[in-house]
């Protein structure tokens, strides 16, 4: 696979990822993924947008891993960090996705928004382009404290999710479950997507 098929795929993957999520911001009563209990958090404390928010963490993440552990940033956490966030207010300016009804359909539209992520998820990053600011912060903190991936991830989004609630963010049921779902989705849509890169690539991007 040429490197510009490779930006095509992971752009394409950056575009569902950030659509999945502001999909899930139209029902956000139900709960979001820390991450983004933090953005919206910041939105609703200080304004300018919740995808500025999200550029702003991504780059404040890349700050402490480019000192913690630089080996986990490269050209696509910078890429990341920059696009996703505005990939998610032009979806929500556009005033084009479902609105939230108070019904067990919104219980859909977030299942919606969850599985778009999973699979933008897996599509940036079979692309080899590089992982996102987040991922390279939790690396970073596993490395250092020695601790497991899956043991820093919990430790670092329990603490975003705790921050995000005291700012008074969209903390609900879909909060705790919200990577339960999403994990099992990238997942399988790295494996798919791993499947059309070569070889090489693929190691690239595990």
């Amino acid at each position: 696979m040429s490197l510009y098929f490779r930006y095509i795929m992971f752009f394409s993957g950056l575009t569902l990822f950030g659509l999945g999520i502001a999909i899930a911001i139209q029902v956000k009563h139900l709960g979001l993924h820390p991450w983004d209990v933090l953005s919206v958090a910041l939105y609703d404390h200080f304004g300018v947008s919740i995808g500025f928010w999200g550029v702003v963490v991504g780059l404040l993440l890349i700050g402490v891993s480019s000192i913690t552990a630089r080996k986990y940033i490269s050209i696509g956490t910078f890429l990341n960090a920059l696009f996703i966030g505005p990939i998610i207010d032009f979806f929500l300016w556009l005033d084009i996705l479902p609105s939230a009804s108070g019904t067990w359909t919104d219980y859909l539209v977030i299942l919606c928004g969850i599985i778009l992520t999973g699979i933008g998820g897996g599509m940036y990053v079979a692309a080899g382009i590089g992982a996102g600011p987040r991922d390279g912060f939790m690396l970073s903190i596993s490395e250092k404290t020695g601790m497991s991936i899956s043991n820093a991830r919990i430790l670092v989004e329990s603490a975003v999710l705790l921050i995000g609630l005291l700012l008074g963010g969209p903390v609900f049921v879909m909060s705790f479950i919200y990577t339960l779902i999403q994990s099992p989705v990238f997942q399988k849509s790295l494996l798919f997507f791993r499947k059309v890169s070569p070889p090489q690539n693929a190691k690239k991007a595990a």
